[in-house]
């Protein structure tokens, strides 16, 4: 008769979402201070979007891939990828590599992103209330973005700024609620 062992393996690995919410929430928050009107677009909003908010986000997916967390892997792949398709698009055109979007393709760019934000939230209905709130203001806010660059409205880009600020407030808000709860072993942060 022969013996069979079984090795069971724990993953004692950090939740990394913490990590790709704080690189979604600051990238998102300077870009709509930027789009609300308070500054110009500069490196800073470009360098946060290629290292935080596209890079950091890319390697937390894949760190979420690990950890067979399907949406993890999904939402901050994708929307690290988001970042450094964004920067490619501003920096590209002038740097002499092809024709800046216009605003039409800008608003169609942004609608595609939102269409895929919206099957993400319905995702987060199961996952939490927090996460419900911050995937339908990501939504809520490809909309606005949309809107602006089709309609031309500098109205509805300063109120998607505002609304900007307040989502990736929300994702900041998350990923502090789950640092807090993984270093003091006790939720201090409400997420319900």
């Amino acid at each position: 008769m022969e013996n069979t062992q079984f090795i069971i393996q724990k993953d004692n690995t950090a939740n990394p979402g913490p990590l790709g919410l704080c690189g979604f929430g600051l990238s998102t928050i300077l870009l709509n201070l930027h789009n609300a009107g308070l500054f110009g677009m500069d490196t800073m909003i470009l360098a946060m979007g290629i290292f935080f908010g596209g890079i950091t986000q890319i390697i937390v997916g894949t760190m979420e891939w690990k950890k067979n967390n399907i949406f993890g892997t999904m939402a901050f792949t994708s929307y690290g990828s988001f970042w450094l398709i964004l920067v490619c698009l501003l920096t590209m055109p002038k740097m002499g590599l092809g024709e800046a979007p216009t605003s039409t393709s800008m608003g169609y760019f942004l609608s595609v992103w939102g269409i895929l934000s919206l099957g993400f939230f319905v995702v987060t209905l199961k996952l939490g209330k927090a996460m419900a709130i911050l995937f339908a203001s990501v939504v809520l806010l490809f909309a606005l973005l949309a809107a602006a660059n089709f309609t031309g409205s500098h109205m509805i880009h300063t109120i998607a700024g505002i609304e900007g600020v307040i989502c990736g407030s929300i994702a900041i808000y998350i990923a502090m609620a789950q640092l807090f709860e993984a270093v003091y072993g006790r939720q201090i942060l409400p997420l319900k």
